[in-house]
């Protein structure tokens, strides 16, 4: 199912409850997630092939921990741009799309006009990345960073 379309699939209480659990641990084998959602394990594998098919399910991944991978400083970045034409703006958007200390990004209504989540090691290679890569790029005309005091709740 195209989600440009706009047609949502219908999902019913077990289809939620199989979502929770794979979104939980996406290796849960069949047997297991059917004994959980309380199915055989042939009618559940049809639920998750049928929401894999309508693109509920968009797919599995592994959650990276960043401290284990020296990346433990985690910076919000808000950015307003000064620019106005097309151009510009994806020229900045494939410039810190390229990033790899940028790990989300994304454009906004409104100001600011960008949201950056930045992970690097620590506080100097934060300032390296933003004094020699984000604040030198001409179109961009102010930068707030905001270090977070207490992760509560991410969704990987």
């Amino acid at each position: 199912m195209d989600p440009a379309e706009g047609n949502q699939m219908h999902v019913d209480r077990i289809d939620r409850e199989i979502l929770f659990h794979l979104s939980q641990d996406g290796r849960l084998t069949n047997v297991e997630l059917a004994k959980r959602v309380g199915l055989t394990p042939p009618p559940c594998l049809r639920r998750v092939k049928r929401l894999e098919e309508a693109g509920v399910i968009s797919g599995y991944r592994a959650v990276i921990d960043p401290v284990a991978l020296g990346r433990g400083l985690e910076v919000l970045v808000d950015v307003e741009v000064s620019a106005t034409d097309r151009k510009t703006f994806e020229e900045f958007e494939e410039t810190v799309s390229s990033y790899e200390e940028v790990v989300e990004f994304r454009r906004l209504f409104g100001r600011p006009d960008y949201f950056i989540r930045v992970a690097v090691a620590d506080h100097a290679a934060y300032e390296a990345f933003l004094t020699g890569k984000l604040s030198g790029l001409p179109c961009v005309l102010r930068l707030e960073s905001h270090l977070t005091m207490k992760d509560i709740k991410t969704n990987p």
